[in-house]
């Protein structure tokens, strides 16, 4: 297959619907390249492929489950071979469960999907496409405001998220501690809170910080950004409630993706502010 390297490429995952979606439409208007709009369900992206034309944009669809390591290579290894790099990553996709469980068992499996596909979806996402990454490229992960750091009641937990040498590894290592206190019932008393949601938003608002590190250090040439967003309280099927609009929810998005700014490794809020996520004040949720 031949490659066309002059052609500049953005990719939204979880994108068939909701904040996804709208990230796609908005790219279809401002980023003068190839769109991607992705996701696990073949049926429903290549339908929302087929609204988005009706609207005048033109996205292609390829299959992205991020929680299956073969399907992010087989994606990766179209993008590679097709175009030879990547200049936007939006990283969206994500699940969140709603209420309360049945029973512990149920809280178990549903904290095990949350890390899994928010968190370690996330990075495998990223890490599969950081090496395929372009000068001037940026990388925009989707957090919350159950992503501030504050969120977290232990300090010692919060001193080790923010810690300005974390790695990787620690990281994960770090996510699955919180697995793992799910599984033995302590969660409150090794002070990671109640809601697995928020220790996956913490954890990827921690991820982008070492991720910038790594290129500030190591690809400082390159010029690449990673800044995680909360897109405001929008009205999704993630959500079932909202006060906004996805296309509202998609604006700090894309200021991050194509706006002007030279933002990296940042906590941005809703209205394109910048939060610190290290602060000891928590956030209003909305």
């Amino acid at each position: 297959m031949s490659t066309t390297t002059s052609t500049k490429v953005a990719i939204v995952t979880g994108a068939n619907k909701g904040i996804g979606y709208a990230v796609v439409k908005g790219l279809c208007k401002k980023f003068d390249g190839a769109v991607y709009l992705t996701s696990r369900s073949a049926a429903k992206g290549q339908e929302a492929v087929k609204e988005l034309k009706k609207l005048g944009c033109n996205p292609t669809f390829h299959q992205l489950d991020v929680n299956d390591q073969e399907s992010v290579d087989k994606f990766k290894d179209h993008i590679k071979n097709t175009y030879g790099g990547v200049d936007i990553l939006v990283n969206n996709a994500g699940v969140k469960y709603n209420g309360t469980p049945e029973n512990y068992n149920s809280f178990l499996t549903q904290a095990q999907d949350t890390i899994a596909t928010n968190y370690f979806g996330l990075l495998r996402v990223s890490e599969a496409f950081i090496p395929l990454l372009r000068k001037d490229a940026r990388i925009v992960n989707v957090s919350s405001s159950s992503g501030h750091l504050s969120r977290l009641p232990s300090t010692d937990l919060r001193s080790k998220f923010s810690s300005n040498t974390l790695t990787v590894s620690q990281l994960a290592d770090l996510v699955n501690q919180y697995l793992k206190a799910v599984k033995n019932r302590t969660i409150k008393e090794d002070g990671w809170g109640e809601t697995s949601y928020k220790v996956a938003k913490i954890a990827v608002s921690a991820l982008t910080r070492v991720h910038q590190r790594y290129f500030n250090t190591e690809k400082a040439e390159m010029n690449i950004s990673v800044n995680s967003v909360h897109p405001g309280y929008v009205l999704t099927d993630l959500n079932s409630t909202g006060d906004w609009s996805i296309d509202e929810g998609a604006k700090p998005i894309l200021y991050l993706a194509v706006g002007e700014n030279n933002h990296k490794g940042l906590y941005i809020w809703k209205d394109c502010s910048v939060l610190d996520w290290q602060s000891e004040t928590t956030p209003q949720r909305y």
